[in-house]
């Protein structure tokens, strides 16, 4: 999860799976709204293939990418675990709260 997390502190690697997100590219199709340049979009690529969210196959001289099927699984599911764990801090603070409304509204 590690080298997913620092993966994606990169906003050029961000905007790269936005694109993928759209569909299959190749790298001189990632690399056009950059002001990089192919290599410097290359090592990006590497990088977040290195990171498994993104595969890449060869196809002729092109290598297209797309998107790793389960890519970001294990930081979805570290994700779930603290939604649910805030989840519950807010249900007991909820909990706390109406209670301590109630005991207000029984003192005289």
């Amino acid at each position: 999860m590690d080298t997913t997390l620092a993966a994606l502190s990169d906003p050029t690697r961000r905007a790269i799976l936005a694109r993928l997100a759209e569909g299959e590219a190749t790298v001189n199709e990632l690399a056009a709204p950059f002001p990089i340049s192919q290599p410097a979009i290359s090592r990006h690529i590497k990088v977040l293939a290195a990171a498994g969210l993104i595969v890449q196959r060869v196809d002729g001289t092109k290598r297209p990418c797309r998107l790793a099927p389960g890519g970001l699984s294990d930081l979805d599911a570290y994700l779930d675990m603290l939604r649910n764990a805030l989840r519950h801090n807010y249900d007991r603070l909820d909990r706390l709260l109406a209670a301590s409304g109630e005991k207000k509204d029984e003192d005289p």
